[in-house]
């Protein structure tokens, strides 16, 4: 495909495939976005695209691009359902943190791995098992036995503060 051809599918497509785009995410901004993203995915494959299927592959595109958008942005929150008071920082020492690496040091090597890794760094199960070498039950029977055990040796929050 030639520069003159792919001009003439975005001079064809744009105006379907935008309208396509902001009446699924109701949003000028995320539309123009996934338009930009679509079109630069087509520049790239241009020259697997068989003739006379960009449309469906400009479409498809789109979509999945679409999809993907709004998969990323349900992983993340909303700003106005942030709490202020949740996040400050207080320089007032509590021993909190103390009491916490104590907990994580008593555990078993293997458990403190997994649990860190899960808690702290948010890696999912197939990731720690592939990290570690165990097998993924094996990795959620450790984050299993750490969390019982940290559970029952800090109590509740209350009396450690």
């Amino acid at each position: 495909m030639t520069v003159n051809e792919f001009n003439k599918c975005v001079d064809d497509y744009s105006d379907g495939l935008y309208r396509f785009v902001l009446k699924n995410t109701k949003d000028v901004d995320k539309a123009k976005d996934i338009m930009q993203d679509t079109f630069e995915k087509f520049w790239h494959k241009k020259d697997e695209v068989q003739q006379g299927k960009e449309k469906s592959y400009l479409f498809t595109t789109a979509y999945h691009t679409f999809i993907d958008l709004t998969r990323r942005e349900k992983k993340k929150g909303k700003f106005s359902e942030v709490v202020e008071n949740n996040f400050t920082y207080s320089t007032q020492y509590t021993g909190l943190q103390e009491v916490l690496e104590n907990a994580l040091n008593q555990l078993p090597a293997d458990q403190k791995s997994v649990i860190l890794l899960r808690d702290y760094e948010g890696y999912a199960y197939d990731e720690i098992a592939e990290i570690t070498g165990l097998s993924e039950s094996q990795v959620k029977v450790y984050i299993f036995r750490g969390r019982k055990f940290l559970q029952q040796y800090l109590g509740s929050i209350e009396q450690i503060l």
